[in-house]
C-alpha cells in the first residue's frame, strides 16, 4: 500500500497568488488574507495529479508535496 500523500504551505515563501488554490480548488481554498489553506488532507490518490499541478503553479515554490506527515503532526502523534 502506497503511503499517503499531504500538501505542505511555506507561508514564509508564499506570496498569495492564489495559482495553486485555482488549479487544484478540491485540495485548496484561500484564507482571509489569500494564502492557501489545504482542504483534503491526506491527497487522495485521485487527486494526486492535481496535487502536482498545484505545486508547480507556485512561482516561490512554497507548496511542496510529501509522502510524509507534515511536522505538526508528527509531533503530536
Amino acid at each position: 500500500m502506497a503511503e499517503p500523500h499531504h500538501l505542505a504551505v511555506d507561508r514564509t515563501a508564499c506570496a498569495g497568488h492564489g495559482l495553486c488554490y485555482a488549479t487544484a480548488p478540491d485540495l485548496l481554498e484561500s484564507d482571509d488574507v489569500g494564502n492557501p489553506v489545504v482542504v483534503s488532507d491526506p491527497i487522495p490518490d485521485t487527486h494526486l495529479d492535481a496535487a502536482h499541478r498545484a505545486a508547480a503553479a507556485c512561482p516561490e515554490r512554497a507548496l511542496t508535496l510529501t509522502s510524509a506527515l507534515p511536522l505538526s503532526e508528527e509531533s503530536s502523534s
